[in-house]
């Protein structure tokens, strides 16, 4: 297994990002980049072992930054809607970013899909792949506290791409 990283473009505001690309030994290959974790491409053998894609995405990242579907990406802090972009915890009343009309949806404006990720390799269990990290720091999209998430996106050598979340607060 192994992976390869190549320069895929800027942000508007400047961040460089990474397109990483993981094969097994099969030849099956996962391309992941750290803006928002999108899963862009994963090709594994159909059914005549001929590697066919089967993510559906764009081909580059100005088109992943103008998105507004959520294509293969990692959404956050919180997955779905939050009505009228507000909820209470230990009795304290928080107020998010709406960006779904008047809910919030998805993380928010700038939600986990449109940061930029920390990118490490891993390998876990024989299987290779891509580390994510990102520090979703205290009143980011209205959200309290640091939460710190990672994401592992692991290709085994039957062809399988594993994702595994973990937060901490």
């Amino acid at each position: 297994m192994k992976v390869e990283i190549q320069d895929w473009g800027e942000t508007p505001d400047g961040q460089g990002v990474q397109l990483y690309t993981v094969v097994n030994g099969r030849g099956a290959e996962a391309q992941i980049t750290n803006y928002g974790g999108i899963v862009v491409s994963l090709k594994v053998p159909d059914v005549d072992g001929r590697l066919d894609d089967v993510v559906l995405g764009y081909d580059t990242l100005p088109e992943y930054v103008d998105d507004l579907s959520y294509f293969g990406c990692i959404v956050g802090r919180y997955a779905n809607r939050i009505a009228r972009g507000r909820f209470t915890l230990n009795g304290v009343e928080h107020t998010l970013t709406a960006n779904e009309r008047w809910n919030h949806l998805h993380g928010g404006i700038r939600g986990f899909s449109k940061v930029v990720w920390e990118a490490r390799a891993v390998e876990k269990g024989g299987s290779a792949g891509l580390g994510l990290s990102y520090l979703s720091r205290d009143g980011e999209e209205g959200y309290p506290g640091n939460l710190r998430a990672e994401v592992a996106y692991l290709l085994t050598e039957d062809d399988e791409l594993r994702v595994e979340y973990e937060a901490t607060t």
